[in-house]
This record gives structure tokens, sequence and C-alpha cells, in this order.
């Protein structure tokens, strides 16, 4: 098992920056593909981006490409995501994700963090 915690959520205006971090602990952490999704209350869990179990192709959600970056540093077993030119639609939690065998768009992780509360003003 892994446990998931993740930080660096705020209140910003639009236009700034944000990285979110998600620390694990327990579990070797290259065994696990990560993910970083988002929810706005009454709405679904959103796909925002994720990131192998070896950091290779990346990919994210069409509402962030080219303004959100997912990294992890095994070393640290930390995994993060960069947000850049924030928008007042960005607002939502933030939740990062785990699993050993999916990777992929869907809430199929099988370890999930306790969020973190991204607000954007405009």
């Amino acid at each position: 098992q892994v446990q998931l915690v993740e930080s660096g959520g705020g209140s910003v205006q639009a236009g700034d920056s944000l990285r979110l971090s998600c620390a694990a602990s327990g579990d070797t952490f290259t065994r696990y593909a990560l993910a970083w999704f988002r929810q706005v209350p009454g709405k679904d869990r959103e796909f925002v981006s994720a990131i192998s179990w070896t950091g290779a192709s990346p990919y994210y959600a069409r509402s962030v490409q080219g303004r959100v970056s997912i990294s992890r540093d095994d070393a640290k077993k930390v995994v993060y995501l960069q947000m850049n030119n924030l928008k007042p639609e960005d607002s939502a939690v933030y939740y990062c994700a785990a699993d050993r065998g999916y990777y992929g768009e869907q809430t199929a992780y099988d370890y999930w963090g306790q969020g973190t509360q991204v607000t954007v003003s405009s």
C-alpha cells in the first residue's frame, strides 16, 4: 500500500502559478503510476494529468494542455503538478492518485490522497 498527501494548494489570481506536491509513503514508489485529478462540488472527478512508472510519456487533459506539467521525483517519493496561467475554471480540489497496474484517465487508481483546494480568482 501507499499513502498519499497533497499540498501546495491555495488562493491565487488568474494568470498566477502554483505547484502542487503529493508525497508518498509506504510501498516502493517506483511501482506506481501517478495521476492528478480535480473535482468541484456536484461534478465528477476530472482527469488532469498522469505520469507512468518510469516517468516517460506524461499526458494531459485537453483543458490544461500547455499550462500544466507533471513530474515525479522517485528519490523523494513526490509527484508534482506545476500549473501556470491559472484560470478561474481551474478552481477545484486537486487529488493525486497512484496505482501499480493502471495508467490512464479513468478514476481506476487504487490509492488517493485527501485533496488540496485550489481557488483562482478573476
